[in-house]
């Protein structure tokens, strides 16, 4: 399934960016691709700029990839929850609380970018295993409807919205 093929009725206005910004993708072939572009992208950033801050209070780019982590183990068990017809309601995080809560400037950018490849590889063998049926089931999640497939292609916006935020204020 591509994001074209992907009813508005399944996500909310707030993830209509992250879905805009995953493009017009295939949504298992996608998740490992920009995985790949973006282990080499952050590769390719001079070591630097990982602790940089464009501005006072901002996150660093160590603060970024750790956010990714974080949001991306969130979305999984979402979409984990949801296709398991779970009806219970999902709380939303606040993102903030999370990277002031993390030790992402003391650690190893190649830990980092090793720990995002796994939380990864989990989510590809999850929504891999998915059947038609539950990537369509729908759930609630931070107070608004959303589909596991919806999900799916919320996780490759996210991560493509924060490389596009790192060559724009940190480079």
């Amino acid at each position: 399934m591509k994001t074209d093929q992907l009813p508005i009725s399944e996500y909310s206005e707030f993830n209509a960016t992250y879905i805009k910004a995953a493009g017009n993708v295939e949504m298992i072939e996608e998740l490992e691709i920009c995985l790949h572009d973006f282990i080499r992208f952050v590769q390719n950033i001079p070591m630097d700029k990982f602790d940089y801050r464009y501005a006072e209070g901002k996150w660093t780019i160590k603060d970024i990839i750790q956010h990714i982590i974080d949001t991306e183990r969130i979305f999984g068990y979402r979409a984990l929850r949801i296709s398991r017809n779970d009806k219970t309601p999902l709380s939303g995080f606040e993102e903030n609380d999370y990277v002031d809560n993390t030790n992402a400037n003391d650690r190893n950018i190649q830990d980092l970018l090793t720990e995002l490849s796994a939380v990864r590889h989990s989510n590809l063998f999850l929504f891999k295993s998915f059947s038609e049926e539950q990537l369509k089931r729908i759930g609630t999640a931070s107070n608004t409807s959303i589909s596991v497939r919806a999900i799916g292609f919320i996780i490759i916006g996210h991560q493509k919205h924060h490389q596009k935020v790192f060559l724009e204020r940190y480079l």
